[in-house]
C-alpha cells in the first residue's frame, strides 16, 4: 500500500527536531509493519480479553488496531514526541465507538516499569514491533526491557519479538548499507550488519522466554515519492550514525540513490520486504 503523500520540504528533519521526526514516523513510515500485526493479532487471536503491553509502541497505530480488535491496551516509549502522537491518536477529547474508551488505554513515556499498575489485571501479552536485526547492537536494551516486562505479565503469556528478514528478501537492507558504509568509513556508531536466523531467539533466551512458534510476513515499503521516502527512512533512525559520522546532506544524497532503483515510472517507490516475528512464553 502507498502512503498519501504529502507536501515535504527537500530535507528530513535532523535528529534534534523531535516532532518532526515523529510526525513523519506517524504519517509516512509506521504504516508499513501493518501486515505484521495484522498477521500477530490474527495468530493470537486478539481480542476481548487480551491485556497488551506494548513496547516501543511509538506513535500507537500497533495499539490502536489492537483495541479496535476489543483488547485493552498499555504502551510505553522513551520518545516524547511519539508518545504525544499516541495519545492524540488513541486518547481522542471525544471519539466514536471505533475508538478506545480512555480508562481502557494508557500511554506512557519511559520502560515497562512504568507500565506497573497493580489496580489492574497482569498483562497476557507483550509485544515488542520494533524490528531487530540490521544494526549492530540493536537488541542489547531489548532482552532487559522483556525481563522487565515479563514481571507484569501472567504466566504463560504471549510475547511477540520483530526482526528483518533474510538480506535477499528484504529490498530495503541496500539502502540501509548506506549508513553502514559511511560508519564504517569513520569507525564509528552501529554499522548495518545482515539479519540472522536466530536474532530473535536469542533475545527470547536472554530474557528467558521459551520459543512457541513463529512466522514471516511481507511488509513492502511503498512510498508516493522519492521525498516521502526519504522522510519515511530517516524518521527510524537508522540513519542517525551515519548522519553524526558525516553530515544529513551527504547521508540524504546516499540514500537517494540507493533509492534510485526502485523508483517506479509514476514517480511512486516500491522496496519488497520480509519480516519475521516470534512468539515467546512467559515462565
Amino acid at each position: 500500500m502507498l502512503v498519501q503523500h504529502h507536501p515535504h520540504p527537500a530535507s528530513a528533519p535532523p535528529a534534534s527536531d523531535a516532532p518532526g521526526r515523529a510526525r513523519d514516523w506517524a504519517e509516512i513510515q509506521e504504516r508499513m509493519l501493518v501486515p505484521l500485526y495484522e498477521a500477530v493479532y490474527e495468530h493470537l487471536e486478539v481480542g476481548t480479553g487480551t491485556r497488551l503491553l506494548g513496547l516501543g509502541c511509538g506513535s500507537g497505530l500497533a495499539l490502536l488496531m489492537a483495541a479496535a480488535r476489543g483488547a485493552q491496551v498499555t504502551g510505553v516509549d522513551t520518545d516524547h514526541a511519539r508518545v504525544d502522537l499516541a495519545r492524540k491518536r488513541l486518547l481522542p477529547e471525544s471519539g466514536g465507538q471505533d475508538r478506545p474508551r480512555c480508562g481502557e488505554t494508557k500511554l506512557l513515556y519511559g520502560g515497562p516499569a512504568e507500565a506497573a499498575d497493580p489496580t489492574r489485571p497482569a498483562y497476557n501479552l507483550i509485544t515488542a514491533f520494533q524490528p531487530i536485526g540490521c544494526t549492530e547492537g540493536d537488541s542489547d536494551g531489548l532482552a532487559p526491557a522483556l525481563a522487565a516486562a515479563v514481571r507484569l505479565a501472567e504466566r504463560g503469556s504471549a510475547v511477540v519479538l520483530a526482526g528483518w528478514g533474510p538480506p535477499e528478501r528484504c529490498a530495503t537492507s541496500a539502502v540501509l548499507r548506506v549508513a553502514g558504509r559511511l560508519t564504517e568509513r569513520l569507525r564509528t556508531g552501529a554499522t548495518w550488519r545482515p539479519a540472522l536466523r536466530d536474532d530473535l531467539e536469542e533475545v527470547a533466551a536472554r530474557a528467558g522466554l521459551r520459543p512457541d512458534g513463529s512466522g514471516r510476513v511481507a511488509c513492502p515499503f511503498g512510498y508516493a515519492d522519492m521525498d516521502s521516502a526519504v522522510r519515511g527512512l530517516f524518521s527510524t533512525g537508522l540513519f542517525d550514525p551515519a548522519v553524526a559520522a558525516s553530515d544529513q546532506a551527504t547521508v540524504e544524497k546516499e540514500v537517494a540513490e540507493a533509492l534510485h532503483p526502485h523508483v517506479r515510472h509514476d514517480g511512486t517507490v516500491w522496496m519488497p520486504n520480509v519480516f519475521r516475528y516470534l512468539v515467546a512464553r512467559t515462565p
